[in-house]
Formats: structure tokens, C-alpha cells, sequence
């Protein structure tokens, strides 16, 4: 897979030879017929099926990361409700896919992280290479070179912005619920403050009613007049309720005696009824003797 491979480069598909860098830091010149042309491009630059496609991780990677990207403008549509969205969030399969989020979410990123850091290793194994080996004289080699630092740099660029959507995507999810319930909340605020102003406004319609009926009888109530005369009802009821409250423990504290009495008379009515049988018995047995 690299261009220098023992004694010479192959070429997958095609029987071609280049002759290698004979030496580190020591390039012997290559003549013309060993970069001949091959359909058009040089021998080194074209790569191939190997180079010219993704691996199978990078490509699910890539694939994640579109998905990613589609799921955050599907999110961020303006004319779906955060009311919606909280429908779809609270349906049995989204429940089912959240039970078993968090660990396949922190999987995910332990996969992006490991990504991130071989993409990193493989950018710093390519990036100095002009300053250890001179490829002026081997610009085939320079462009192979060239070509794996890029496919690092876009490895890097693929696994990075599918880490941080990772993050932004849930983070936005959470956002969206919180919206919903804040509007549900709001909702259900204002639908008390209304039936709360609605109560009043009747209370006040029937205050005005009353001070108009009063008016019509006779009686004119001003505001502070028709508070004192509802303190000094108050006042009254209260002092009923408080002599109803006394009264009412001096029944019990009767009652409580007349039963103590009662009990204490039904004991002895018993006693007594006991002591007559037993005279009963006695007289029956003098009256058998005699």
C-alpha cells in the first residue's frame, strides 16, 4: 500500500515498476519512461481503488454523520411545533429507542472519541514527513504523501463534527421536550389567571348589584360603610359562634354527668336486683325447713 515496498512499486491491476527512493534523505533521479503516463495520469498519483475509497468504518462514520445533519434541520423546521415533537418524543417506539439511549449514546461516543485520536495519530505520522525524508526530486511520492495527510485531515473533520453534533443533536432534543412543557405550563397558567379575572369580575358585578339594590331600598353604602357593616356582622356571627362553643361544652360536660350518673344507677339498680333474688332464695329455703 505504500510506495515504497522493498525493491520497487506495483501497481494493483497493471504490470508496472518504479524504481524506489534508494536511500533515506537520498533520492536517485528518476528518468522519464519510469513516469510514463499511465490513461492519462502518472503511475504514483493514481492511487487506485484502495485509496480512492472510504473504509468501511469511515464510511459509516461519514453515513452517521449526514444522518446527523439531517436529524438537526429536521429539528430546527420551523413550522413543526416543539407540541409535535413532544408527541413523537412521548410514542412508544421513541420510549422504547430512549430506554436503551443512554448506553448506546455513550458507546457512540467512546467509538467517535477512538476515531478522533487515530485520525489525530495518523496526522501527525504524515505531517512531518518532508522534514525527515527529502522528496523534492520524487513528486509522486510528495502527492502520495500529500494524499494520506488528506484522507487523515478529512478523517479528523468526519469524526469530530459527528462527535460535536452527537452532543448538539441530544442537547437540542432536550431543549425541544423543555420548550413543550414550559408552553403546556404557560398554557395552563393563563387558563387560571382567565377563570381567576372571571371570578372577580363577577364578584365586583355582584357588589355593584347589591350597593345598587341598598340604593333603591333606602339605604345608601358607600365603600367604607359597607366594610364596617360587613366587620360588625362579622364581628356578631363571631361572638354567636363563640357563646353556640360554650354553650356546647356545658351540654357535653352534662351529658358526660347525667351518663356518669346513669351508669352509677344502673350498678346499683343491678346490686339491688341481686340482693332481692338472694332474699328470694332465703325465704324459699326457710319456708321448706318450716
Amino acid at each position: 500500500t505504500h510506495i515504497l515496498e522493498g525493491s520497487k512499486y506495483l501497481r494493483p491491476g497493471k504490470r508496472e515498476f518504479v524504481r524506489p527512493l534508494s536511500a533515506v534523505g537520498q533520492v536517485s533521479r528518476p528518468s522519464r519512461a519510469q513516469f510514463q503516463p499511465v490513461s492519462g495520469r502518472s503511475a504514483l498519483t493514481t492511487s487506485g481503488p484502495f485509496l480512492n475509497r472510504m473504509s468501511l468504518q469511515w464510511t459509516a462514520v461519514a453515513t452517521f454523520l449526514y444522518a446527523e445533519v439531517f436529524a438537526v434541520l429536521l429539528l430546527c423546521i420551523p413550522f413543526i411545533s416543539p407540541k409535535r415533537w413532544q408527541k413523537i418524543f412521548k410514542s412508544r417506539l421513541v420510549e422504547l429507542v430512549v430506554m436503551y439511549g443512554n448506553t448506546f449514546f455513550v458507546v457512540l461516543i467512546v467509538i467517535l472519541v477512538l476515531l478522533v485520536i487515530d485520525a489525530v495519530r495518523e496526522i501527525r505520522k504524515y505531517d512531518d514527513v518532508t522534514e525527515k525524508v527529502n522528496l523534492q526530486n520524487n513528486p509522486g511520492a510528495m502527492e502520495h504523501f500529500h494524499m494520506k495527510l488528506f484522507r487523515a485531515q478529512r478523517n479528523l473533520y468526519i469524526a469530530g463534527f459527528s462527535l460535536l453534533l452527537s452532543f448538539l443533536l441530544r442537547r437540542l432534543v432536550t431543549l425541544i421536550s423543555q420548550q413543550a412543557t414550559l408552553l403546556a405550563s404557560n398554557e395552563a397558567f393563563k387558563k387560571q389567571a382567565e377563570s381567576a379575572s372571571e371570578a372577580a369580575k363577577k364578584y365586583m358585578e355582584e357588589n355593584d348589584q347589591l350597593k345598587k339594590e341598598a340604593a333603591v331600598g333606602g339605604v345608601k353604602l358607600d365603600g367604607r360603610d359597607a366594610e364596617e357593616k360587613v366587620e360588625e356582622e362579622n364581628r356578631s356571627l363571631k361572638a354567636d359562634l363563640k357563646k353556640l362553643k360554650e354553650e356546647l361544652d356545658i351540654s357535653k360536660q352534662k351529658l358526660e354527668k347525667a351518663e356518669n350518673e346513669a351508669l352509677a344507677m344502673r350498678k346499683q339498680s343491678e346490686g339491688l336486683t341481686k340482693e332481692y333474688d338472694r332474699l328470694l332464695e332465703e325465704h324459699a329455703k326457710l319456708q321448706v325447713s318450716m
